[in-house]
């Protein structure tokens, strides 16, 4: 019996159209779409029919996504499947840390449309923008950045992938740059430089809003992005601090590797962490669920081990 992880996808992803299957097959996913929809008016309606520049929007896309990811996460725990761990990539960690149990639904979704409306603030404040590096280490791109001044090593992808944030002005810089260090940089369309510095007043609000909310432990470990490392104790302050810090992928994917984890789940909108994964990983099975074929390809798998 292979052990399983489910990984909750993050914020890029998104499509007009995202969930309507689930939610038309899924008692549990109903649920979830329609929680949300009680605290947000319209969200079902961004999901299922909103033009990709509605979804764009920050303020759209994390409450979104966050139904999505959820709304899938419960169909597959609805059908059987029990993981050993969860992980979400950035705004999928708040879906993630609803599942086990550390927030209620109805506050992880409260909070995710607090962050958003936080961060799509700050990214107005402070413009910036973000592209993904290839071909470089680490440690090269980490000398670009300092040497630019205002530019972060944001998302620790795979190997020969790290997303940098930089202020607006620095774009043409780090292509230069990123170009003469013999890598590849493909700016990406997001509305900020998330995950950075830039984002410390978003933090420092969120902690005020988060403080009024209670926690509970987990009832399955849950691996942060800002540690790499399973939620223990100053939860409050894992939840603040992963807004204006590095996505630590790559070292949380290994890490939950060395539990004995041989199958990943992506839940959520698209497919791009079961790619990462697979670059992170050798001999490893991944899949994703997003919609009836995908639901339903993944559990024939687990069908046919027993």
């Amino acid at each position: 019996m292979h052990k399983v992880a489910i990984v909750f996808s993050g914020q890029g992803a998104q499509y007009s159209g995202m969930g309507k299957e689930l939610y038309n097959c899924s008692p549990a996913a109903k649920e979830v779409f329609e929680l949300c929809e009680r605290l947000r008016s319209g969200t079902i309606a961004q999901c299922f029919e909103g033009s990709k520049e509605e979804l764009s929007l920050t303020i759209n896309t994390q409450p979104c996504l966050f139904a999505m990811d959820l709304a899938a996460g419960c169909a597959l725990a609805e059908a059987g499947i029990k993981p050993s761990c969860v992980a979400g990539f950035s705004l999928g960690e708040i879906a993630a840390i609803a599942f086990v149990g550390i927030l209620s639904y109805e506050d992880a979704f409260k909070l995710v449309c607090k962050r958003a409306e936080l961060m799509h603030e700050a990214a107005q404040k402070n413009k910036g923008a973000m592209a993904a590096v290839l071909g470089l280490s680490p440690a090269a791109v980490e000398e670009i950045c300092a040497s630019l001044g205002s530019a972060y090593p944001v998302n620790y992808n795979c190997p020969g992938q790290i997303v940098v944030a930089f202020s607006e002005e620095l774009l043409t810089p780090l292509l230069d740059a990123v170009k003469a260090a013999g890598g590849k940089a493909i700016r990406l369309a997001v509305s900020g430089a998330f995950h950075t510095p830039f984002m410390q007043q978003a933090s420092e609000e969120l902690s005020k809003y988060l403080s009024a909310m209670t926690l509970h432990n987990p009832v399955l470990p849950v691996y942060s992005n800002y540690t790499a490392a399973p939620y223990v104790g100053d939860m409050k302050a894992l939840i603040i601090n992963q807004i204006k810090s590095p996505v630590l992928w790559q070292k949380t994917i290994e890490n939950i590797s060395m539990l004995g984890i041989d199958t990943f789940i992506e839940v959520g909108a698209g497919k791009t962490l079961c790619g990462l994964i697979n670059k992170i990983l050798s001999g490893t099975t991944v899949f994703n669920v997003e919609n009836v074929e995908t639901l339903s390809n993944t559990l024939l798998h687990f069908k046919g081990e027993n």
